[in-house]
Parts: C-alpha cells; sequence; structure tokens
C-alpha cells in the first residue's frame, strides 16, 4: 500500500479497542484454521487470534497499534492488510473515531461460520477448493459434516419443557422484560452485499409466469448474486441460469442454482472452475527506467521496519537495553511520530552520540521534527542534513565543559544517508539506460514467443 494513503489510514501511535459479542470456542478456533487460514493468510489469521486473546480479557482498555506491532512482529502496513482480509471475510467489523490527539478504533470479532454454512457458501466454498485442492477439500468435509443417517434405529425420548416444569402462582417479585438484550445470533454467511447485482435486468428476461415473484425470495436472490460475482455472469446471464434451476414446483433451491450455474459455465465459458483471487493493493509502481537506489531501500527498511529491529541492527544484532527500547516506544505512543522517522532519529542520534541514546538530545531534536510537521523518513533525513549545524550546538550544550587539550579531535560518525554523492547518482542513470535495454530485449522475446509480435 501506498505509505501516504497508509498514514491517512492508521498510525502505530492510533489507539484501538475490542469487542466481543459471545465467547469464542475451541470448535471456532479449528474453523479459523482450517477453513479461513487458507483464505486470507496466517498473518491475518494471527492478527485474528491476538485481538481474540486481548478481548478476552479486557474491560474498555485501549491499546496502541504499535503494542500490537511488537506482540505480532509486523510492520504496521502488514497488520492493515490483514485487517482489510478480516473485514472481507466476515471475521471483523471496524469503527473510527477521529480526535484531536489521534484515532480511536473499535474492532468487533465476528465468530468463523460453522462447517455447514461455509461449505454450502458458493464464495467461501470455491474459495477453499482453489486453494487447498480437491483432495484435502473433501478430507475437510467429511471431518465436519455429520452423517445424515446418526440417528438411525433410534427413537427420540427428550421431554420437553412442560413435560418438567409447570407455571406456578407464587411470584416473590416481578421482573420487567422489556429491557434491550445485546443479540448474541451468530451470522450465517459472509458479508455479501448483492445489492450492486441488476435484478431489475435479470427480471426483465423472465416473465411472470415461467419464474414467479414468488421463487425470487431473499435467499434466491443472494445465491444468484454470489454465483454471479464467482463466475463472473452478467445479469443476462444469470436469466438462463435461473432458468435451468427451475424445479417443478417453480422453485429455486441453493442446490440447483448452484449446478444450473456450474453447468452453464462449462457449456459457455470453460471447463475448468473460476478461482477466487484476493485484491492486492499495491504501492505506485516503480519506474523501471530508475532502479532502486541505495538511499531508496534504506528508506523503505526504515519506513517498514519496527524501532526495536533497528536498535539492534545498529547494535550489530545485540540486544537493546530496556531504557533505549522504553524511549523508542515514547516516541511512537507518547509524541505520535511515524515509525520512518523516529528509525531516522535512532540512527542519527546513537551515531553522533557514540551509541549513546541520550534522552535531552534525542527529544530536543523530535520536537523540532514534530514543529516541522516531519511525517516520512526521507523527510527527517532531509531535515537533519540541513540542521546538522544547529543539531551539533545542541549536543555541545548539553555535554560537560573538557580541559584544554592539544590532541586532535576525533570526528564523530554520522549515518550513511548524511552525505549525498553525485557519483553514486550518476553511476546510478547510467545503470537505468542498460535496464531500459535489458527489459526490452526480454519484452521482445516474450512477445515472440506469445505470437503476439507486431509485424
Amino acid at each position: 500500500m501506498q505509505l501516504s494513503m497508509l498514514y491517512k489510514e492508521l498510525q502505530p501511535a492510533d489507539l484501538y479497542m475490542i469487542r466481543l459479542p459471545y465467547s469464542l470456542s475451541d470448535y471456532d478456533r479449528q474453523l479459523l484454521t482450517l477453513f479461513y487460514q487458507p483464505l486470507v493468510g496466517a498473518e491475518s489469521i494471527s492478527l485474528y487470534l491476538t485481538l481474540w486473546a486481548d478481548g478476552e480479557h479486557q474491560n474498555s482498555e485501549r491499546w496502541s497499534h504499535y503494542q500490537l506491532m511488537n506482540v505480532l512482529g509486523m510492520p504496521i502496513g502488514k497488520i492493515f492488510q490483514g485487517r482489510l482480509a478480516l473485514e472481507a471475510i466476515g471475521l471483523l467489523r471496524t469503527w473510527k473515531k477521529t480526535m484531536d490527539e489521534g484515532s480511536i478504533f473499535h474492532y468487533e470479532l465476528a465468530a468463523p461460520l460453522d462447517a455447514e454454512s461455509f461449505l454450502k457458501d458458493p464464495l467461501l466454498s470455491m474459495f477453499l477448493l482453489n486453494k487447498v485442492g480437491e483432495n484435502a477439500f473433501i478430507q475437510l468435509r467429511n471431518r465436519f459434516v455429520q452423517s445424515a443417517n446418526w440417528n438411525e434405529g433410534f427413537t427420540d425420548v427428550s421431554r420437553t419443557f412442560v413435560d418438567v416444569f409447570k407455571p406456578s402462582t407464587k411470584m416473590n417479585n416481578t421482573v420487567s422484560v422489556d429491557e434491550t438484550f445485546e443479540s448474541k445470533e451468530r451470522k450465517s454467511s459472509v458479508p455479501f452485499y448483492y445489492d450492486e447485482f441488476d435484478f431489475s435486468l435479470l427480471q426483465e428476461g423472465l416473465s411472470e409466469q415461467l419464474v414467479p415473484k414468488s421463487a425470487m425470495n431473499i435467499e434466491a436472490k443472494e445465491v444468484i448474486a454470489k454465483l454471479s460475482f464467482l463466475y463472473n455472469l452478467s445479469p443476462v446471464e444469470m436469466q438462463k441460469v435461473v432458468i435451468l434451476a427451475l424445479d417443478d414446483d417453480l422453485h429455486l433451491s441453493e442446490a440447483r442454482l448452484k449446478k444450473a450455474c456450474a453447468d452453464y459455465y462449462k457449456l459457455t465459458v470453460s471447463k475448468v472452475a473460476p478461482v477466487i483471487e484476493k485484491i492486492e493493493k499495491k504501492a505506485v509502481p516503480i519506474d523501471t527506467t530508475q532502479p532502486l537506489t541505495k538511499e531508496g531501500e534504506l528508506i523503505h527498511y526504515l519506513e517498514t521496519t519496527p524501532p526495536i529491529t533497528v536498535l539492534k541492527d545498529i547494535a550489530n544484532g545485540k540486544e537493546p537495553i530496556l531504557a533505549d527500547v522504553q524511549l523508542a516506544n515514547h516516541f511512537v505512543t507518547h509524541f505520535k511520530m511515524p515509525i520512518g522517522v523516529v528509525n531516522v532519529l535512532l540512527q542519527y542520534v546513537l551515531l553522533r552520540t557514540d551509541m549513546k541514546l541520550t534522552k535531552n538530545y534525542a527529544e530536543k531534536i523530535a520536537s523540532h521534527w514534530m514543529r516541522k510537521d516531519v511525517k516520512t523518513a526521507k523527510e527527517a533525513m532531509e531535515l537533519a542534513r540541513n540542521e546538522h549545524e544547529q543539531y551539533v550546538k545542541w549536543k555541545n550544550e548539553g555535554s560537560p565543559q573538557k580541559s584544554y587539550s592539544k590532541k586532535p579531535t576525533r570526528e564523530e560518525k554520522v549515518p550513511d544517508w548524511f552525505y549525498k554523492k553525485d557519483g553514486e547518482a550518476k553511476k546510478s542513470s547510467g545503470n537505468s539506460t542498460n535496464g531500459i535495454q535489458n527489459i526490452d530485449e526480454e519484452r521482445q522475446k516474450l512477445l515472440a514467443e506469445l505470437g503476439m509480435l507486431k509485424r
């Protein structure tokens, strides 16, 4: 996702709350792992399970997304993409409230569909079949679907409520039953908004005598819209599917609609079943004429890496001390600075102070960057270069006075990104020309192989 868009949607310092409308069970965990994980990926399910664990023991408590980044070991971008996948598959709903000090998100976890509802849903079942293959899909179905004749030879001897209990006229207290209670009803399908399907166009080609309005109930419409989406069929094409699916009583059952649509697709489009793929939100395409420079790679690293990892990398893999970690966390959660800006600050201050993360010095620079409204790592790097002399004065003001010495003073280090070398820029420019030629060659070869080369 493009970084500028991500800043508008979600930041590490943004807070979140969790709501569990009902208790989740081990059965739900199995469904999440075996049915949903192949569809949305392990990272999305890890996010769901983490929110589930926190939500079971919370009391309107608020956490920052930065804490979620540390628990999951994911950058904020992956957490955001995981959230979108959970929302799309019906496992999460999100509410956002914007205030002066930042945004607060309210996450409501939804229970997964039971196995029967999941496997009967045309979208989800086809999606899972494409992901795991036919053999694994059959094994999953057999594992969760109960045999229809499990009670053959048995007689139901269960008592009813009135067999065991009777009303009494003795009542000590009158309890009102008019209160509004929170619904605990679980959803029976994936959230799919079928209003976008043109049912008026569908019904224009279907006469009332052939397809009565009673057949087009809500359940039938939902299945029709899902099948249209799954097989990429227009309302006019779905008219033929509806006619094929009608039974002798002029009813439209889910099973007949699914079979009719599959048959129509095989006969008119392809014998290969359709595949559902996740829509990937991509960043702005990189210009292939200009290969990514070392600074570009560094900026990507700073924008996507948790500050704790940056501290560890600066120390050549050694675990950072607790005080440094707490200070880095303070910049993200209290100062609400973007991750990339915090990482630039850590690199600059540590290398300027002989690997000592001086709190007062770091906070002074951080305050300056906040006043300048620095949002990205690149902006922070530019400002550090431009204001370097001022930052040196601030550092010297906070340093203890030393006795005079004739020894030459050792020049203090600065990060590699501090210097801009013209030679490297020219070299990159030269390489880009070669890159264009190579790409054109490969493109011409590919077009020739596919028989698409213009003559």
